[in-house]
């Protein structure tokens, strides 16, 4: 299946991180709600990125040694901030694309540059590469084949570095708690040191309720070989970035590299930090920071109406209840050989209208050649599905085929609506049977449109 196809691995990985939130989701009504700019709930996603400049301006009010630099938007600011900074820095500048992404440094820009991370040795140069960056896509081993978009660039001093180490504070599923994982080998992808040299990993597990104690952090920045009066400056570091950790509801804060300078400083040269979306209520600097520009388009709109949307490859869209029918309907897809174009789960309580929305998400993909809909009812009602697909085909005019398979609370209703509305939708009782219809009307549309002929399904009767 598409689990193991090399283009997919992108997308599955998505979906993966899209089931943890779905199972948040759920499980976060309970909890005081999380309220976006226009007071909506927005229960739509776990977890918030930032840019690296963000990151590296958030740290600095925490007092935690980062390099200086000024984030640019235009070519403009580039040759300002670029003489600025090379008057600091011995008329070195690095330029670094800013994207949601990991792997920069590898990357490839639509522009033919190659690498999101550049040292400029004049101001001249500086601009030179920015303007190869600015408005290109990037790229890399993790955006997915439509890559990322760069419309700012970070500038900042060059460092002249003695060595580098490796420092993360993330949340613990097993200890139930945060943990820091440290390693003397930084500067490379923590994944490989930990698979070929795991002696080199520390991990330190924190109690919540205690804090990074002056003992655990002078314990890492021993492992870290930061002895003596460096030493008492790394762990003055590690209990400000852990207070970094904790007063933004952060999940995830990773530095690599930390690394000693030649003048014997400890800094925090590149970072990753990641928030808990539940906790957004108490940060509304953090969600006006939130870059939608790096999102799917779709998954944004998404967002917005409380549905969880991932966009895949494939030309049969996928509308389901709950996130574990969602994956089983795209392996059953898979199973009778089409190919799922999304992932969405409207989740146990969506209204008609959120159904219209998803609707119009759906079709807004070109690729999409049938809409399967796979609704179990429980809190979920048949009927309000059935309502809310008849009114998107109204509104959207819809031509593409839809294939309906209903079975639950107020099924026999939903049957009702569907049959008097005067449309032709293909009903069908068991998810087989559904699965099959949608992928060989898929194939006969693919196939058309491949020998350029004009297939026209007409819903209404």
């Amino acid at each position: 299946g598409s689990r193991h196809d090399e283009k997919s691995k992108f997308h599955w990985n998505h979906i993966d991180n899209m089931l943890a939130r779905t199972f948040l989701r759920r499980n976060r009504r309970n909890r005081v709600p999380q309220r976006c700019h226009n007071n909506r709930i927005n229960s739509g996603f776990r977890f918030l990125n930032v840019h690296e400049y963000q990151a590296q301006d958030m740290m600095k009010n925490f007092g935690i040694n980062v390099p200086i630099g000024k984030p640019c938007h235009s070519i403009e600011e580039v040759q300002s901030v670029a003489q600025e900074i090379c008057a600091i820095s011995n008329g070195d500048v690095i330029v670094k694309a800013q994207v949601l992404a990991g792997g920069r440094g590898k990357g490839t820009f639509s522009s033919g540059l190659k690498g999101g991370v550049h040292l400029c040795n004049s101001p001249e140069e500086a601009t030179t590469i920015a303007k190869k960056m600015l408005g290109s896509t990037l790229f890399t081993v993790q955006t997915g084949p439509s890559g990322k978009p760069c419309n700012i660039v970070y500038l900042c001093e060059r460092k002249y570095i003695r060595r580098e180490t490796y420092l993360a504070i993330l949340m613990d599923r097993e200890s139930q708690g945060p943990v820091i994982i440290a390693s003397h080998q930084g500067g490379v992808n923590i994944e490989d040191v930990a698979r070929e040299n795991p002696d080199a990993i520390t991990k330190i597990k924190i109690d919540i309720d205690v804090g990074l104690t002056r003992e655990q952090a002078l314990k890492v920045a021993e492992s870290l070989k930061f002895y003596g009066g460096i030493g008492e400056e790394a762990a003055t570091q590690f209990q400000n970035l852990y207070k970094l950790f904790i007063e933004k509801d952060s999940t995830m804060v990773e530095v690599n590299p930390l690394v000693e300078t030649s003048d014997g400083k400890v800094l925090c040269l590149d970072a990753k930090l990641n928030f808990d979306a539940n906790a957004l209520y108490r940060h509304t600097d953090l969600l006006k920071s939130q870059d939608v520009t790096q999102q799917d388009a779709r998954e944004v709109q998404a967002e917005k109406f409380d549905l969880n949307y991932i966009g895949l490859d494939g030309n049969i869209a996928c509308l389901v209840n709950g996130a574990g029918l969602a994956m089983a309907t795209m392996d059953i897809i898979k199973l009778y050989g089409g190919s799922p174009a999304n992932f969405l789960d409207i989740g146990g309580g969506a209204s008609a209208e959120q159904v219209s929305e998803a609707f119009k998400i759906l079709t807004s993909d070109p690729q999409v050649k049938a809409i399967l809909v796979n609704i179990f009812g429980g809190i979920m009602r048949c009927d309000t599905i059935a309502m809310g697909i008849i009114n998107s085909i109204k509104k959207l005019n819809l031509n593409v085929p839809v294939v309906i398979r209903l079975q639950g609370t107020n099924f026999e209703e939903a049957r009702e609506i569907i049959e008097k509305s005067g449309f032709r939708l293909i009903l069908k009782d068991n998810l087989d049977e559904a699965a099959s219809a949608a992928v060989s009307i898929a194939e006969i549309m693919e196939k058309a449109a491949e020998t350029d002929l004009r297939v026209s399904f007409e819903l209404p009767l």
